[in-house]
């Protein structure tokens, strides 16, 4: 039997307090925010604490937060929670997806890295391993750079791809492309060469299309 939301909401205000900043529900589920500075101890409790016991992440992704909810970003802010008391002014989370497989329950916790130029967060490595090739997805795509990480480098893109692909503000055309040079005999890397574009709904019929077949 899954378990209770109230029990799990209970538990998590009774062990962390201040230190969860929102805690919101949605499809049958929790998500908490909660400080860069308070990270790592809120993940070590949530895997060790009795009450809690989430013994697995599951999975770790990085959200561009930028126009979020809008075509333009109002005055800095990026994300207003549900509950309107709260705001977070800045661009760039991670979520981190939790399984506890002894109260068959599952937790969102998301944090915010504290500065939109140089996204920084500790690593979770060592409190669960998955984390290490997770984490280095979030940096590869999206720019995080995970303190402590054994080994963070780049692990879907190849190794001269040039920005981070997943982030907003990257050009659908790329910075660079890669080609066969016949003259140097090697593979080499040069500014991309096609027109940059931006994806627009391609349209298949007019309006009214069906209502002017008999016609």
């Amino acid at each position: 039997m899954a378990a209770d939301l109230g029990t799990l909401r209970a538990n998590l205000t009774g062990l962390f307090g201040d230190k969860l900043i929102s805690m919101e529900e949605g499809l049958g589920e929790l998500t908490v925010v909660v400080k860069a500075a308070d990270l790592l101890d809120v993940l070590k409790r949530l895997r060790d604490a009795k009450e809690l016991r989430f013994e697995q992440m599951i999975d770790l992704c990085g959200v561009d937060y930028s126009t979020y909810g809008s075509d333009i970003c109002e005055g800095g802010v990026y994300l207003k929670s549900d509950e309107a008391s709260v705001t977070f002014p800045l661009r760039f989370a991670v979520v981190y997806h939790l399984l506890s497989v002894t109260h068959n329950a599952r937790l969102r916790v998301r944090v915010f890295a504290t500065e939109d130029d140089f996204p920084v967060l500790p690593s979770a490595a060592e409190i669960w391993p998955c984390a290490n090739w997770y984490e280095r997805e979030a940096f590869d795509l999206f720019g995080f750079v995970f303190t402590g990480h054994p080994d963070l480098r780049r692990i879907l893109t190849d190794y001269g791809f040039v920005g981070n692909p997943f982030r907003k503000d990257f050009p659908l055309s790329g910075n660079v492309e890669m080609r066969y040079d016949p003259a140097q005999q090697r593979v080499i890397y040069q500014p991309v060469s096609i027109e940059p574009r931006e994806v627009t709904p391609r349209i298949v019929r007019e309006a009214h299309y069906a209502s002017k077949a008999g016609a």
